[in-house]
């Protein structure tokens, strides 16, 4: 059983994936965008739709995520709604992922 903390910290990834394609977008590694060997940052080839795809699938994600909790007591789904543990990385990265998209729609 994956306790809330393990839950969350593999969560992280979208976290980290929507902050870089915000910050960088298609010279973001997370879209496939690559350093060459003099050390040039080469953009992606993906389209703005499929970066688009990749941004709301991982806000899909974290929502999920952010769902968590049993059903019962003997259901053993991290409670990640119940869980006091700050939580905000993953609503900001919420945010910033629907902006990211509304802005580049």
């Amino acid at each position: 059983m994956q306790t809330v903390e393990q839950v969350l910290t593999a969560a992280t990834d979208s976290v980290t994936l929507i902050n870089d394609i915000n910050t960088n977008g298609t010279n973001s590694i997370y879209a496939e965008a690559f350093t060459d060997i003099d050390g040039n940052v080469v953009s992606s080839t993906w389209t703005q739709e499929e970066i688009n795809d990749m941004v709301q699938k991982n806000v899909d994600h974290l929502e999920l995520i952010l769902a968590y909790e049993p059903v019962d007591e003997d259901d053993d789904t991290p409670d990640v709604v119940g869980d006091s543990s700050d939580k905000s990385s993953y609503t900001d990265a919420i945010a910033t992922g629907n902006t990211y998209i509304t802005n580049n729609s």
